[in-house]
């Protein structure tokens, strides 16, 4: 779902380059060293699912799992999915240098706010309650980012309006398989690693330090 350079308009580029910074600086400081391999492991995770893709104009059609990014990260997420961008933009010329900001808003943002609405059910219940959040999240988190990069091509020009459209429906195979293949990670990992989960216990505040 990465933005090609050139398709933007400059006051998008530039929103979506502060928006972006900001998020990367409260990932930062709300990332524990005790989560810096799962933040490396979901960072990878990214960057191989969204290497098999379908150009469909100035987007494309690529799993993304940001949601389960999302849902053990917490803001986290923005600089873990921004390393990915970036190595993607760098090495294969997915997406850009110039859009790398608002790409990053748009698949990391959205883990962030699946996080914050799921992270209670994530939490709390059994193994197959946080699974069914999960799969929640996982779909939730692509229909958001079809739903942010459909946003940043109509804030371009009406000439986009048709790919903004295309865009969200083209993605609405990839939220079932993606809600699936979240549901049945965070299953699994509730049963054999929980402690991937216990940011869950702390409100979104406790999650940044002073």
């Amino acid at each position: 779902m990465h933005i090609v350079d050139g398709a933007l308009s400059n006051e998008v580029l530039i929103g979506g380059a502060v928006l972006a910074a900001g998020g990367i600086a409260l990932g930062l400081k709300s990332l524990p060293a005790e989560k810096m391999p799962a933040a490396g492991v979901l960072s990878a995770t990214f960057f191989v699912a969204s290497l098999v893709h379908v150009p469909i104009g100035p987007s494309s059609v690529h799993l993304i799992m940001n949601g389960l990014a999302g849902l053990v990260l917490g803001w986290a997420a923005f600089p873990a999915l921004f390393i990915a961008l970036l190595l993607q933009a760098v090495f294969f010329g997915f997406g850009g240098i110039t859009v790398l900001g608002v790409n990053t808003v748009n698949i990391a943002l959205p883990a962030v706010l699946v996080y914050c609405i799921c992270r209670r059910g994530i939490g709390s219940g059994s193994p197959t309650v946080a699974a069914i959040w999960g799969g929640i999240g996982g779909g939730l988190a692509i229909a958001l980012t079809a739903g942010c990069v459909a946003l940043a091509l109509a804030l371009t020009g009406d000439e986009f309006l048709a790919a903004a459209k295309l865009t969200f429906f083209a993605h609405i195979p990839v939220m079932i398989i993606e809600a699936l293949i979240t549901a049945a990670a965070v299953y699994l990992a509730r049963k054999v690693k929980p402690e991937l989960f216990e940011s869950f216990t702390q409100s979104p505040s406790q999650g940044v330090s002073s």
